[in-house]
């Protein structure tokens, strides 16, 4: 869980997520990822969140994330929290 917009939102990394991230970001596999996600702009951490927000049931907020108050050291550290849980 995270707080985006004011309320708690749930993250999800799940293999639809991981699949969309890797086609906004023009990468393919798990280390393409990784390198990639060492320097996203910030059309890139939108589309990660949007997927991890859709992964986590959050569609109405992810498909708004261009009009949403949402900080974006916030939106760093909610992708961040996502990808920690799925390691486990």
């Amino acid at each position: 869980m995270a707080v985006l917009a004011g309320s708690e939102r749930r993250l999800c990394l799940t293999l639809g997520a991981l699949a969309e991230i890797e086609t906004a970001l023009g990468v393919s596999g798990v280390a393409g990822l990784t390198e990639r996600m060492r320097a996203l702009s910030a059309r890139d951490l939108m589309a990660v969140l949007a997927a991890l927000l859709r992964g986590g049931g959050e569609g109405t907020l992810a498909g708004e994330l261009d009009r949403a108050s949402i900080d974006p050291i916030e939106a760093a550290m909610a992708v961040a929290l996502a990808f920690a849980a799925a390691r486990g």
